[in-house]
This record gives C-alpha cells, structure tokens and sequence, in this order.
C-alpha cells in the first residue's frame, strides 16, 4: 500500500485529487492539509510513502513543504504541484529535494500511474513536462559549477546521467545503454554520492545546468 500525505489550500481540489487517488487499491491517502503548517508533525504521525504538495499555498507553501520534508530521516519523496508558467519556484523546490512535479491538468489515470512511479524510487521525469520544465528552468544557470561537479563521473556514470535528465526510466536507460536494471541502479547510486545529489531529480537539474541534455 502506497501512503501519501496529501496538502492543498484548496479544498475541492484535495478532495477530487483524493478521490483519484483512492480509486487505486494499492492507494491509501493517510493525511491531508490545507497548507505545510504542522507538515512535519503529520509526516512523523503517519509515516507516509509521498509527500504530494501544492506550490501556491497562502501560509507555509511547497517550497517550504519541500525543504523541510526532505531534512528529515528516512524523508518520504516529496511531488510539487504545479501550474506551468506560474510557479517559477519550482526548479527551486527541486533543488531542496523534490522527486518530481506534476501539473494540475494531469490526467486522473496519469496521477495514479505518477504516484507508483514515485513510489518505486524513480522521479518524475517524463519528456512531455519534465524536461520542458528543467530547461525552461535552468536557462538562467551557469554551466562551469555543474560541469565540475560533474567531472569526477565515468564516460558509462555521465551517460547513465544525461539519460536520467532525459525523462527516461531505469528500464528505458537498461536497454538504451545495454544494462541491466540492477546495474543502472548501481550507477546512479555512485552518480549521486559524487555529485552530491539527494535524488535522480537533482541529478537530472544537474545535467541540464551543466547543458548536457
């Protein structure tokens, strides 16, 4: 069962998002608020998987929500919602760990299927959004930092990484690059501990501020 803490101001929205979200079997939302006040104590509370959070929120916004989720132990991922063009805090909120974002038309199917992607690990990267989001994002970045926290990869780790900016999964990257999903794994694990990277999301921000992808 896949537990999410649920946190949106507005409450017609919480509640259809919730009723979506439910109609999976393999759902359960545990929590949900109208803004990130007391999102820490909710979170210690019901131990949820996903953190699945608005960004305009008039007290404590995603931003916030996003940073102080990812500082805690063993801190559940962390999904921004979204409205494109309006949010420009949301490469920021990436930045502080969010896996992935997701925008407020998406489909009730594909915020179902969103919510296990995330749940398994992976980020939400897909090249429809994501990556139109991250370039539009990263356009203002300066590429010699992100490159030099990129040299100390292998030729096989930078391919591996340049894929995961690309929105592909670790199956799509397995069979890109003919691996296995195991040692994909293993290569983004050692992409992230020498780049310093908390998630393949920042990983993928890293990439494109490097413009590699």
């Amino acid at each position: 069962m896949l537990k999410i803490l649920l946190i949106d101001d507005e409450v017609l929205v919480r509640s259809g998002i919730r009723m979506i979200l439910e109609s999976d079997p393999g759902i359960e939302v545990v929590a949900e608020a109208g803004d990130g006040r007391g999102v820490l104590g909710l979170v210690r509370e019901h131990r949820p998987d996903l953190v699945l959070t608005d960004v305009q929120m008039p007290e404590v916004d995603g931003l916030e929500v996003t940073r102080l989720v990812t500082a805690e132990p063993d801190a559940p991922a962390v999904v921004v919602l979204t409205t494109f063009d309006l949010d420009e805090y949301v490469h920021e909120a990436l930045r502080h760990g969010a896996t992935g974002f997701l925008l407020k038309d998406t489909p009730p199917r594909e915020l179902v299927k969103a919510m296990h992607v995330v749940g398994s690990g992976e980020a939400m990267l897909s090249p429809s959004i994501t990556r139109r989001l991250l370039t539009h994002f990263a356009t203002a970045a300066t590429p010699t930092p992100a490159r030099a926290r990129l040299e100390p990869l292998t030729p096989r780790e930078r391919e591996v990484a340049v894929a995961v900016a690309q929105g592909s999964s670790n199956a799509e990257i397995a069979r890109g690059l003919g691996l296995s999903e195991a040692t994909v794994k293993v290569h983004l694990g050692r992409i992230m501990t020498k780049t310093e990277a908390a998630n393949r999301t920042q990983v993928a921000i890293l990439v494109h501020d490097a413009g590699l992808a």
